[in-house]
Formats: C-alpha cells, sequence, structure tokens
C-alpha cells in the first residue's frame, strides 16, 4: 500500500518540469487567442461595475470603487485562470487525449504529471494576474511599486486554486459535472469575498463563512499592497493559501491513483 502511494507522489523535485514545458509548447500555438479569453471577464468586471457603479458608490474604505475593484480582478483572474485550465485542458489530457497515459509510460510518476499541471496552471495565473495588475498600475489605480510583491501572491493564488480544482476532476465522471462547481463554488466565492464590495457589508454568518475562502486570504493580501499600505495579518493569509495548495494536491493524487487503476 505504501508503494503504492508513493506511486502517486512525484518522483523527484525536477520532473515535474518535463509536464509544464509540454503544455507550455501546446499553448504557445494559441497564446494570444487564450490571454484575451482568460482577460476579458476580469476586466469587463473591472471597468463595467468599476466606471459605472464607481460613479454612484464613491469610496470605499478609503479609494475610489474602481482602485478597490482592481486588486479584486487580479485575484479573480488567477481564480478563474487556474481552475478553468484545470477543469477543461487538465480533465482533456487526463480522460479523452490520452497524454497522461503516454506520460506515465515514461519515467515520470502521477505524481509527477499532477505537479506539473499545477505548476502550469499556475503560470498561466500568474500571467492572467500580472496583466491586470499592469493595466490597474498604468491607469493609476493601483501603485507600481506593489507589483513585485503582488505577482508571487498571484501565482500561489493560482496554485491553490488548481490543487482545489484537481480534486473537482480526480473525482467527476464527466464534462458536465464541472457547472456546479462553478455555480456552486466559484461564483459565490467571487461575490462574498470582497472582490466585489467590502466583506463588511455581508451579515455576520457570511463574514465567517468568506474568511476560509482562499480568493478573500488573497485578495486581503493584494487589495493592500495594490493601495500602498502592508496588509494585515501576512503570515495567516498566506498560510491560509499553502494549506489549500499543498492538502488537495495530496488527496488528489491519491484520487488519481485510484482512478486510474480501475
Amino acid at each position: 500500500m505504501g508503494e503504492g502511494f508513493a506511486a502517486a507522489l512525484p518522483a523527484n523535485a525536477w520532473n515535474w518540469i518535463a509536464v509544464w514545458r509540454r503544455n507550455y509548447l501546446a499553448w504557445k500555438k494559441v497564446a494570444l487567442a487564450s490571454l484575451l479569453g482568460t482577460l476579458a471577464d476580469p476586466l469587463i468586471y473591472l471597468f463595467g461595475l468599476g466606471t459605472g457603479l464607481g460613479l454612484l458608490v464613491g469610496r470605499v474604505e478609503g479609494a475610489s470603487y474602481i482602485a478597490f475593484l482592481a486588486a479584486g480582478m487580479v485575484a479573480t483572474g488567477a481564480m478563474t485562470a487556474s481552475t478553468f485550465e484545470t477543469i477543461y485542458a487538465v480533465f482533456g489530457r487526463m480522460r479523452d487525449q490520452g497524454t497522461w497515459e503516454a506520460i506515465l509510460h515514461t519515467q515520470l510518476t502521477l505524481g509527477d504529471i499532477v505537479l506539473g499541471e499545477l505548476a502550469w496552471a499556475a503560470t498561466k495565473a500568474f500571467l492572467a494576474g500580472t496583466a491586470i495588475t499592469i493595466v490597474a498600475a498604468t491607469l493609476g489605480y493601483a501603485a507600481w511599486t506593489s507589483v513585485p510583491y503582488v505577482l508571487p501572491i498571484v501565482a500561489l493564488t493560482g496554485f491553490a486554486f488548481a490543487s482545489l480544482a484537481m480534486v473537482v476532476i480526480a473525482l467527476a465522471p464527466s464534462y458536465h459535472y464541472f457547472i456546479f462547481y462553478q455555480t456552486l463554488v466559484i461564483t459565490p466565492m467571487l461575490f462574498l469575498s470582497g472582490a466585489v464590495f467590502p466583506v463588511g457589508q455581508l451579515p455576520g454568518a457570511f463574514q465567517r463563512l468568506a474568511a476560509f475562502s482562499p480568493l478573500a486570504n488573497s485578495i486581503d493580501l493584494i487589495r493592500p499592497l495594490m493601495l500602498g499600505h502592508l496588509a494585515d495579518n501576512v503570515g495567516l493569509h498566506i498560510g491560509a493559501l499553502c494549506v489549500y495548495a499543498v492538502l488537495p494536491f495530496f488527496l488528489s493524487a491519491a484520487l488519481f491513483r485510484r482512478r486510474l487503476l480501475r
């Protein structure tokens, strides 16, 4: 049993790079279309809500509404990019395209594949978050000095959401089941985690629930930095994101092993 579980873990610290590189070479052919599709949703929220509602709302927590919203959209962009890369592209490579099966005939283990896929999803989240951060800083909605500090948080956010989505695809029989994850988890998280309006405006029970959200922890780190001041409880928020990144990784590796051995 121990040997079987070990086969679901990475063989070493570098094998995953081969999986990451394989995905990068395939993505490079459609990079522009992929980036535009990833950025469309958060940028529409940013300019649609930011300029529209911003005229009605005024200032929020000492900043203009669009500046408040920009930080939420950076984290949301990372969440969306890594989640959709995992539940659609990774699921396709695992179930329909035979990519995982082919890789497993090499020296790579199942854990190497899962880690490589997670790293690639985090990379796409990093690209999406970087683009939105640069747009926000260029338009004056974020401090340029915050960018080097925001981007590692974006990457960690992407890894955490990709890790969570890995558990979903390890359990889902088909693509049709992903709509439940999107509508029952991802969309409510967008509105309950402080991305669009302050968490403090929510009822007490929802505020306590939001505190456990990976998106809320990401936003609580990113927003203060983009607005030019330090975040509170930095270690707590980073620790929460690391838990969401690491624990689902081990769980998904075990679930994938069980699934592929059926």
